[in-house]
């Protein structure tokens, strides 16, 4: 596929067939990918768990929110949970914030998922102080992310935002996650094109 292709099939995916469980060599060569992105003054402060053990994953899931806007909807059931997590953390020994390094190497491991056929979810909604228990962070880390990973089954469809500008995304009755997106007329605010000049 191209990349814009690429772009458009990484969507957030919340449902995963748990017969087909990651391994960490997979989950590592995410992390590979996201270690070659840029990083502001170039100090890598991000630091990474993986993690494809089934109990560890098992406890992670409930310290987890889901998918705020479907209010009906507790999550994955059972066999439909993510195998697989990367944690994002920063490690505050060598900077102060992220920046934006957080953003630019999860997205990078999101594309990198659906390039490899699996799919997932960042998640900021996170019991940070349960996790870095259950993962034995010491206090030099600060969890960022959780992206949870896995193989998805559900279809995921791009809509066009409504004529009332609702942005939630919803659950329809055949089970595809549909998410509103803006126009490309609507995000761009100023147009100044180039070209040679007439005479």
């Amino acid at each position: 596929m191209d990349f814009s292709e690429l772009v458009a099939g990484s969507r957030s995916r919340r449902v995963f067939d748990e017969s087909r469980p990651l391994d960490v060599a997979t989950l590592e060569s995410l992390v590979e990918l996201a270690r070659l992105t840029p990083s502001g003054m170039n100090r890598q402060p991000l630091k990474y768990v993986v993690v494809a053990d089934a109990p560890l994953c098992g406890e992670i899931f409930p310290l987890l929110g889901w998918a705020g806007y479907l209010k009906d909807w507790p999550g994955p059931a059972e066999g439909e949970r993510p195998t697989g997590y990367i944690v994002v953390l920063l490690d505050r020994t060598i900077a102060d914030s992220p920046g934006c390094d957080h953003g630019i190497a999860s997205q990078t491991i999101m594309l990198g998922a659906q390039a490899a056929g699996l799919g997932g979810c960042m998640i900021g909604t996170v019991n940070r102080k349960k996790l870095a228990k259950a993962l034995d962070l010491s206090d030099t880390f600060e969890v960022l992310l959780v992206l949870a990973l896995g193989v998805p089954v559900e279809e995921v469809v791009i809509e066009p935002l409504p004529s009332d500008g609702k942005i939630e995304y919803w659950r329809g009755t055949d089970g595809r996650h549909h998410v509103p997106k803006r126009s490309l007329d609507e995000l761009i605010v100023g147009r100044h094109p180039g070209g040679a000049s007439g005479s």
